[in-house]
């Protein structure tokens, strides 16, 4: 591939994406920050950020068309990063306030309650990622690596979905994906050094979306 690698950050009204865009371009990619169909389409790879409530958020997306637009975009192999939040969308369904709207599907399983054994809620701070299985995100990171996480909810998912877990009161996964899909339940645009290593890992599997997918 000539010239940068260029990442469609998905506009849909909610998101840090402004330290998104910055920490994407300190990653090494040409960042378009747009909810325009077309424009995203014309992407190398998407990133779906999030910071809110998940019944609020795919209602957002669905009111702007971009729920078929990620959708679409991964079934055509493009890989695809949900982080914090926008991870969760991925899935199919959240229990977040008594659920009742179904997610990107583009992972099995559904969003919970993080069981926090007692611990204060939401889970605010750094915490250690031991990866599970290697992919394209963990390349060169240390294991365990550090990052930032701001969450209540977290993934229920087969095994197999799972990259990497934390421990809050209880394990949860905190790092997910299949094919070119991925997610973190972490920031990584606030996790220093080590969330700038998996966003450059990131903009290096769109270059290579079949090497992603393996």
């Amino acid at each position: 591939m000539s010239g940068p690698v260029v990442i469609g950050l998905v506009d849909y009204g909610l998101g840090n994406r402004r330290s998104m865009e910055k920490a994407l371009a300190r990653a090494g990619a040409r960042v378009v920050l747009s909810g325009d169909h077309d424009a995203l389409r014309a992407t190398d790879g998407l990133v779906v950020p999030g910071v809110g409530a998940f019944n609020a958020a795919m209602r957002m997306l669905r009111e702007r068309g971009l729920d078929g637009l990620v959708r679409e975009r991964a079934t055509a192999g493009v890989p695809v990063l949900g982080a914090c939040l926008g991870m969760q969308l991925l899935f199919e369904r959240s229990q977040e306030r008594g659920g009742g709207e179904e997610g990107l599907g583009l992972l099995p399983g559904e969003i919970v309650r993080l069981d926090a054994g007692g611990l204060k809620l939401p889970h605010i701070g750094w915490n250690e990622v031991a990866w599970t299985r290697p992919s394209a995100l963990s390349g060169g990171l240390p294991d365990p690596a550090t990052f930032y996480h701001v969450h209540s909810f977290v993934p229920r998912c087969p095994a197999d979905v799972v990259l990497g877990v934390s421990d809050y009161g209880s394990p949860f996964p905190s790092v997910v994906g299949r094919g070119a899909v991925f997610g973190t339940q972490f920031h990584p645009e606030k996790s220093s050094a080590n969330g700038l290593a998996l966003l450059a890992n990131f903009v290096r599997a769109c270059a290579r979306p079949e090497v992603a997918a393996a």
